[in-house]
């Protein structure tokens, strides 16, 4: 006999049926004792004697029986499942559970981070969590779906990569093979997805992975997960508007509801005016208490900016291009503060959720914005000469976005942590998830790797 999920029984009243689980309560009425059975898909009740009283709760068990109606009267309409029950015929109990360090039925905000954290495994049991790791994968889902059906292929890129700079710190591991010398964890695909329109494939997309040396806070963590996309052939609104049908289709498929549609845009200055700030809620306060999740545009972005020595840095994304407008001036060097980017960037009731541009796809424009940078030719040529070289064997004009879906589901859910929208993520120091890393490892692996740590 196959196993039944506990959302299937509802459709199977009369009939014999397996189901597995933990025990997610129990009510022992003397003769008489009933369990809730939990799984992936839900609660049942089951109905037993002597063969429900030797179970505790989480214990994992299997359970066969057969599928009943409840009396009109014991229906539990806060229940999926609540007009049925299961009489147990056997029960046989598939691994015992200790008592558990902290209860898994409540939200579990007043519990230490750190202790949540260890018992991750367990945490992860509490309903809040499995609802938003479960709708998260359903998000995901969505934008793949949306993304095939319009001609993008998806495409892994490297782990292992080149340090150059993105904005952040990157995370170095060491390379055996070649002493003193480092890979980098990448913080985006930004190069790989670049080289993929020069190889042709014109729509790519994936679900990445990306790694950043930043301080935690609420909103940001070392590793997040991003829809990353690139188009060939496209202006900045065509992109936009790719982005966005994406993102309306995956939040209605979860359940979500969207303010305004189209999305209203501002340039950075109109935003800075009106909002004193580039990230920003439109939300209005009926809007807020029915979980509404309003989204707005904000585009023409200074390419760059003065560092705190004085230096010009740039304020998203070197590889972005210039609006045409200021191309000549981009070229010649000059008004480089007036200088606006084809950047653009999504928010949703006050979080960033996405960003992309058009790219530079010419090797002078990429090559001039290194040089503003203040690096020296032979430091461009080590850094992105692989780059300027791709651009000269036909790269089409190119654009792509990083939606950053894990903020978008911390507004869909109201959380106020990015944690509570990932598995197994870091505490707010910088640790990981049970496994308790950055950890020391043994003097063997660092001689292997020509590696001496000072104190």
């Amino acid at each position: 006999m196959e196993r039944t999920w506990v959302e299937e029984t509802t459709n199977k009243i009369g009939k014999k049926v397996i189901l597995f689980g933990w025990v997610n309560a129990k009510r022992d009425h003397g003769k008489v004792t009933f369990i809730d059975l939990r799984d992936g898909t839900g609660l049942v009740q089951v109905v037993g004697r002597n063969e429900l009283k030797k179970l505790s709760g989480e214990d994992v068990v299997r359970i066969e029986g057969k599928v009943q109606k409840r009396p009109e009267k014991l229906v539990n309409p806060k229940l999926a499942t609540g007009t049925v029950e299961i009489a147990a015929e056997k029960a046989t109990l598939l691994n015992s559970a200790d008592e558990l360090p902290f209860p898994i039925d409540t939200k579990g905000d007043d519990i230490d981070e750190g202790v949540r954290l260890k018992y991750r495994y367990l945490d992860l049991r509490r309903p809040r969590l499995q609802r938003n790791i479960r709708v998260r994968s359903a998000y995901v889902q969505a934008c793949r779906e949306y993304l095939f059906s319009k001609k993008f292929v998806e495409i892994e890129t490297p782990i292992l990569t080149k340090s150059t700079p993105e904005g952040s710190r990157d995370f170095l591991v060491p390379s055996r093979l070649n002493p003193g010398k480092f890979f980098a964890l990448p913080q985006s695909p930004q190069q790989y997805k670049q080289l993929l329109m020069t190889a042709g494939f014109e729509r790519y997309f994936q679900i990445a992975r990306c790694l950043r040396d930043e301080d935690p806070r609420a909103d940001r963590g070392f590793e997040h997960t991003q829809v990353d996309i690139e188009m060939s052939f496209v202006e900045r609104e065509e992109v936009m508007q790719m982005v966005e049908a994406m993102v309306v289709f995956a939040v209605e498929k979860i359940g979500g509801k969207v303010a305004k549609k189209p999305f209203p845009v501002f340039t950075y200055n109109e935003a800075i005016k009106q909002f004193g700030a580039d990230k920003f809620d439109l939300r209005s306060e009926r809007e807020k208490q029915t979980g509404m999740l309003a989204f707005a545009w904000v585009i023409e972005f200074p390419f760059f900016e003065k560092d705190s020595e004085g230096k010009w840095t740039f304020s998203h994304n070197p590889f972005s291009s210039p609006l045409l407008q200021h191309e000549k001036w981009l070229m010649g060097k000059t008004h480089i503060g007036e200088i606006l980017t084809t950047q653009y960037d999504l928010v949703a009731n006050g979080f960033e959720v996405a960003g992309g541009s058009i790219r530079s796809h010419k090797p002078e424009i990429l090559q001039r914005v290194f040089e503003i940078l203040g690096y020296r030719e032979e430091e461009i040529k080590e850094k992105f000469g692989h780059m300027l070289e791709a651009f000269t064997y036909g790269t089409p004009p190119h654009g792509g976005c990083a939606h950053g879906f894990e903020r978008l589901l911390m507004a869909f859910f109201g959380e106020e942590y990015l944690r509570e929208v990932q598995a197994f993520p870091q505490s707010g120091s910088g640790r990981t998830s049970v496994m308790e890393a950055p950890s020391e490892v043994e003097v063997k692996q660092l001689k292997e790797l020509g590696i001496r740590v000072s104190k």
